[in-house]
């Protein structure tokens, strides 16, 4: 008997048969974890969006198996171990595998003979030497699956994708599974947001469903029937759309956060303050305040690497002029990190060589121990490379950070990385590093110099505790 059959077989004898419907899986067990619901789910790709997708869907109560090629990372999840920091995804993994709802495997026939709807959760990352998005795991994911697909399924994809690629990928789903067209494909962007990635799979402030078919959509429905039951917007749309709502909305994002950031260039330029600029505007309901925040920029796995795809896509389809901003969006980002490196080095008395630097962060943002084009890390090699004797501190990304650069020093906490510094930076605002008393760490640095790159520190109390404040955009 396979591990589907058998599992089907329990299934049945506990009467957690498909027909249960959507409102009765929207409510909680005692044990925290929704009753079964149909259809059953697999979910290709087990990083972080993929792990954090197949144990939300599992807490929601669907039968869910997590596929992934790497056996290690399919060890660890199976022994209970998220291999990423999400807070508050360890406990709900835990309930999800105790409730016998959530297995791995890195079998694509055991996937594709337990599910009825896959979820393609792989990495779309910049192709080295390009600005494109790399789709290698994206066809290699459809390309291993789609041959043992032998009844009606669906397809879903949540990578960040280029336009088009859903439309080829249709093609290539029909041409290998022996169902042929039997079997669909879909785009449901993802939305995640890092550090809150439960909250964002759960509570969700829109589904986007970018649908060729009524039964498509259908079958979505089904998929994220507790959800929607919760109030959550649907927009349903083509293919092509769907996978233009994520970049777009990311463009959106990076576009505004640049926005605010150059304008910290022109207060530096004329003695202005963005931080009161960027309150002033934030009182216009048209404008806002959410990503008004000036600082050091974004970094991570998605932002930067997004808008150049799709800057790199638009040129494809001869429409780069369209979207020519975004370079801009982009240089603007990359030289607040250059810009901070010059404020330590302006404190420091204009030369880097062997002075001591502590960089409180390496995570591109708090509540995460992702590093990738993290802007603190950035800076943290640059000022390495201009002969700055850099310690650098962060709650999570500690790890991952040394793994990727052992030429710098760590630390276990923000007074131990202080402790004899001749400037303190403060590069990714964890709540931890603004609590820091301004008198404490004083009493261990050489010198009383900080640089807040993130606009995050009260000035004024650290002024007051002795200490020369600098920070992006303002005096």
């Amino acid at each position: 008997m396979t591990a589907v059959a058998a599992q089907e077989q329990q299934r049945q004898r506990h009467g957690t048969a498909s027909a249960q419907s959507p409102t009765d899986s929207a409510e909680e067990r005692d044990d925290g974890v929704s009753p079964p619901v149909s259809p059953r789910i697999t979910v290709i790709g087990t990083g972080y969006l993929g792990a954090t997708h197949a144990i939300c869907m599992a807490v929601l109560g669907f039968e869910v198996l997590g596929v992934d090629v790497d056996e290690t990372k399919i060890r660890r999840l199976g022994e209970g171990e998220v291999p990423f920091f999400e807070p508050g995804l360890p406990p709900l993994l835990a309930k999800a595998t105790d409730s016998g709802r959530l297995r791995f495997t890195t079998s694509f026939e055991e996937a594709a003979e337990f599910g009825d709807i896959h979820f393609i959760c792989v990495g779309t990352p910049q192709r080295q030497g390009s600005d494109a998005a790399d789709l290698r795991y994206v066809d290699s994911a459809v390309s291993a699956l789609a041959p043992h697909l032998r009844r009606p399924a669906l397809v879903v994809g949540k990578s960040t994708v280029p336009v088009g690629t859903a439309t080829r990928l249709t093609e290539l789903v029909r041409s290998l599974a022996p169902a042929g067209d039997q079997v669909e494909l879909a785009w449901n962007p993802e939305f995640l947001r890092e550090g809150y990635a439960v909250d964002d799979t759960i509570r969700p402030d829109r589904l986007v469903f970018g649908v060729a078919s009524a039964r498509a959509e259908e079958r979505l429905r089904a998929a994220f029937a507790p959800v929607i039951a919760s109030g959550t917007p649907v927009v349903v749309t083509d293919l092509t759309t769907a996978e233009l709502v994520k970049v777009a909305a990311n463009s959106f994002l990076a576009t505004k956060i640049s926005y605010i950031n150059a304008m910290a260039e022109i207060c530096e330029a004329t003695g202005g303050d963005v931080h009161s600029l960027a309150s002033a505007l934030a009182y216009d309901d048209r404008i806002g305040g959410r990503f008004l925040k000036p600082g050091l920029g974004f970094g991570g796995g998605c932002l930067p690497k997004d808008i150049r795809a799709f800057v790199h896509r638009a040129e494809e389809l001869g429409v780069g002029r369209a979207v020519t901003f975004l370079r801009e969006v982009d240089a603007i980002n990359k030289r607040r990190r250059s810009r901070t490196v010059d404020l330590i080095r302006e404190l420091a008395g204009g030369d880097l060589t062997g002075v001591r630097v502590a960089a409180l962060g390496a995570a591109f943002k708090p509540h995460s121990d992702d590093i990738r084009d993290a802007p603190a890390l950035d800076v943290a090699r640059a000022l390495h490379r201009s002969g700055a004797h850099v310690t650098v501190v962060d709650p999570e990304a500690t790890d991952n950070a040394r793994r990727a650069h052992p030429e710098l020093r760590y630390a276990t906490d923000a007074i131990s990385a202080a402790t004899g510094a001749d400037v303190v930076a403060l590069l990714t605002e964890w709540p931890q590093f603004q609590e820091i008393d301004p008198h404490l760490m004083g009493s261990v640095v050489t010198h009383r110099r900080m640089v807040d790159a993130r606009d995050a520190l009260d000035a004024t109390a650290w002024r007051e505790a002795g200490w020369t404040c600098r920070a992006l955009g303002r005096p």
